[in-house]
């Protein structure tokens, strides 16, 4: 199998507390400190949050964007002319994109899985499309993410065991040709891009340790684990993710992918993992819920019509001692825009405190404690 040749992403372990680790990433684009979460800008925004807003208000290090959709839209061509992604956008931060295998796996009745890659027809127009591994490492290098995911197939989390072995071993051998194209192509737009496998295996121990071992031998510059919070049982992700982090190196950062919750968040770094991404802030947050230190809100509920107290993300937002949650039962109730904005806004920030708050844990020895007395207030509903 081949290895990853180009280097330049390094990661460092600032502390340990048990298995939780708080270290630092070093990208092209800026250092990230870990744990951290990534706020999902699919295609290249974050929904209803201005990049100052990401930047100044929020605190994100790092955002994630995605192949599938800006391969779409605008295209390559556009992302090309313009000089990738960053200068697209604005966003001068590290930037990751996952490869598109989890939204090809969500076209389960417009794509065909094939040995030669997958192909689909676009939920735009429904014009056909081929995604290999070679041209997925093509349009990642195009959109010039610091970090570009292997492409892979996310097996559904109640594939039996011979499907998930198929797919597992489809994945190893599609990453085969990721490694190979990685290293026969070079960044288009003058700085390093990093190239992350994924594990997958599905829910099986045994498949998850060969998974894990395979995706170390490339000597990769971080590692993913996929295929999680796709419908197997909570417990069983848990299980999986401590699987996978007895095997991956512990020199390098390791990705959850799309997990989740703030509670997953949390069981997550307690078990070795540094970085998170999810849609779950600003999609629950467009649909009324807060996510706070005391618990979750459904801003929607009548008792908090005449509720005039500021609301609370845990101190790292600006914007949460302007507006009150009367305020914002108001907008959300009249529909308005704005109450999409400060609800999105408001749940990166929590989520950006939570990891932020468990690396200080972390470095000053008193995560455990700390994370078991959170995940009690966190499962509160307000």
């Amino acid at each position: 199998m081949p290895e990853i040749a180009h280097r330049g992403l390094s990661f460092s372990l600032t502390a340990t507390c048990g298995n939780a680790r708080a270290g630092v990433v070093n990208t092209a684009h800026g250092d990230i400190q870990t744990p951290i979460f990534m706020p999902v800008g699919t295609v290249g925004s974050v929904k209803a949050v201005h990049q100052h807003e990401l930047c100044d208000d929020i605190g994100a290090q790092i955002i994630l964007g995605n192949t599938y959709h800006l391969y779409l839209r605008p295209g390559c061509d556009v992302l090309r002319q313009v000089g990738g992604l960053h200068r697209f956008n604005g966003w001068q931060r590290p930037i990751l994109t996952d490869s598109g295998g989890f939204q090809v796996f969500s076209l389960a009745a417009n794509r065909k899985i094939k040995e030669e890659g997958v192909a689909f027809r676009s939920h735009i127009d429904g014009s056909r499309h081929m995604f290999t591994p070679e041209s997925v490492m093509d349009i990642e290098r195009v959109i010039g993410a610091d970090i570009m995911m292997a492409f892979d197939e996310c097996t559904p989390g109640d594939a039996d065991r011979r499907y998930a072995r198929q797919s597992m071993e489809r994945t190893h051998r599609w990453l085969d040709r990721c490694v190979e194209r990685f290293n026969a192509t070079q960044p288009i737009h003058g700085y390093h891009q990093a190239l992350f496998p994924i594990v997958q295996g599905c829910r099986f121990e045994d498949m998850r340790r060969q998974s894990a071992e395979y995706i170390a031998s490339v000597y990769p510059e971080g590692c993913a684990i996929g295929g999680l919070a796709v419908g197997e049982p909570t417990e069983v992700m848990y299980s999986m993710i401590e699987v996978v982090n007895e095997i991956l190196p512990t020199n390098r950062p390791r990705y959850l992918m799309g997990v989740g919750t703030p509670v997953n968040i949390l069981e997550a770094i307690e078990r070795g993992v540094d970085m998170f991404d999810c849609v779950m802030p600003t999609r629950n947050g467009r649909n009324g819920l807060l996510f706070t230190p005391e618990g979750t809100i459904n801003i929607k509920n009548k008792k908090w019509e005449t509720c005039f107290e500021p609301i609370q993300a845990g101190g790292a937002a600006q914007c949460d001692n302007e507006y009150t949650l009367a305020y914002l039962h108001h907008l959300i109730k009249a529909e308005e825009i704005l109450g999409l904005q400060i609800c999105s806004i408001h749940n990166l920030a929590f989520y950006l405190w939570l990891v932020g708050e468990a690396r200080r844990r972390i470095v000053d020895g008193t995560f455990a404690q700390w994370k078991a007395d959170m995940v009690g207030r966190l499962m509160r509903r307000l």
